[in-house]
């Protein structure tokens, strides 16, 4: 069994759920901005092929030449792959459509697994925290943010169905914990798309905690079309309208993970 190094100082976390519309790219955007206003060094992996964490951020699809790909392929070197983003304490590593054939040409590699936690060992310590946007599927590309990652976050949508398919990627996390990253755990889900106004949000929420307990998180990411608006403009909402109900839920979120971690660090 391998296991990643952990490293004193960084966290990675592989933002995930192969169920797609649930807000996995939203969440790990705003995220990273909360955790950068917060003072937090962040850099956020794009790796969905899709690039909406890039577009996002504002970066220009003739701007993602040396990105995840390039990780993965062990094209460049570490060191010149993350790119600013315009926002303090915020930098990426982009994605663009040639990443969708990564997984292919990773397949006969015996170490396929650990492409990108080669890349992002290099890394650790420029960072006080690494967010990976997986693609919403359980494939290569997710298989190598889990091994490189100390730790999953899961955004939830607050709708019917919303918990099925939980419990396989639980499983999966499970697998990879005892083939791949020994290290590995669940840090927490998100709720995300509440509707107070609406009874099956509380009732999703209600299940959730019911089943998995603390680790779901308390805040609650509510509906917010400023965060929508946002993200269009190339903008986490923080920047976008601070003083909007995603802006301050997505604050709280970094508020929170951030009180977390410092809570295990003196258990």
């Amino acid at each position: 069994m391998s296991s990643k190094t952990e490293s004193p100082t960084t966290r990675i976390i592989a933002v995930t759920n192969q169920k797609g519309g649930v807000g996995k790219t939203t969440t790990t955007i705003n995220l990273a901005a909360g955790l950068a206003r917060q003072g937090q060094r962040v850099l956020l992996v794009d790796l969905d092929p899709q690039g909406n964490a890039s577009t996002g951020l504002g970066i220009d699809y003739d701007q993602r030449n040396t990105g995840t790909y390039a990780a993965l392929m062990v094209e460049a070197e570490p060191h010149a792959l993350p790119q600013p983003t315009g926002f303090d304490n915020l930098a990426i590593i982009t994605a663009n459509n040639e990443l969708a054939g990564a997984e292919l040409e990773m397949i006969g590699d015996e170490r396929r697994e650990y492409r990108l936690r080669d890349a992002l060992r290099a890394l650790e310590g420029d960072y006080d925290t690494i967010l990976i946007d997986c693609p919403p599927s359980l494939g290569l590309l997710t298989l190598n943010a889990l091994v490189a990652s100390d730790s999953v976050i899961v955004p939830l949508q607050c709708e019917f169905f919303a918990l099925e398919g939980i419990s396989q990627l639980v499983r999966t996390i499970d697998r990879v914990r005892r083939a791949f990253n020994a290290d590995l755990h669940l840090e927490g889900i998100v709720l995300t798309m509440y509707d107070r106004r609406n009874n099956l949000s509380e009732l999703v929420a209600q299940d959730a905690r019911g089943f998995f307990g603390d680790q779901v998180f308390e805040t609650l990411i509510p509906r917010n079309i400023r965060i929508s608006e946002a993200q269009s403009h190339g903008s986490p909402v923080l920047d976008y309208d601070a003083r909007s109900t995603g802006a301050i839920a997505y604050l709280a979120l970094a508020d929170e993970l951030i009180k977390r971690n410092k809570n295990k660090a003196k258990a």
